[in-house]
């Protein structure tokens, strides 16, 4: 994947009240990573469900908004998603990968997996997402 940092946008509120960060972003694909901290985890420890499906929900959303020119982004929402929890993270790192897998001119079709940075799977999701206007 060739650099794009340029069109990455300053974080927004959620994202850093997350901490996660924009790591690869091209044609039908992106990619997110967040270090894990405590303020992740749910009352066992564990990192809370909502934290695996907004990292694979950012991720699915910027792989279907990419345009390539940074005077011209594409916002997109998220109509429907599904996750499937898989496993735990055994590393401190989560990597979510987004990819378009179809759709059309007013909606598209996005597919989802969030690893850690030992390999392991731990969630995957599905989505539908519209496109939108400023």
């Amino acid at each position: 994947m060739t650099d794009t940092t340029e069109l990455f946008e300053d974080a927004y509120e959620y994202q850093k009240l997350l901490g996660y960060r924009l790591a690869e972003w091209g044609e039908g694909t992106a990619t997110v990573e967040m270090p894990l901290e405590a303020k992740h985890g749910n009352r066992y420890g564990l990192p809370h469900g909502g934290v695996h499906a907004s990292l694979l929900d950012t991720a699915m959303g910027f792989a279907g908004s990419y345009t390539g020119n940074p005077d011209a982004p594409q916002l997109v929402m998220t109509l429907s998603m599904t996750v499937q929890y898989l496993s735990r993270p055994k590393g401190t790192l989560l990597i979510a990968k987004g990819w378009r897998t179809g759709g059309g001119r007013k909606t598209y079709f996005a597919d989802g997996e969030l690893c850690d940075e030992t390999g392991e799977l731990i969630a995957k999701a599905t989505g539908t997402f519209r496109y939108r206007t400023r």
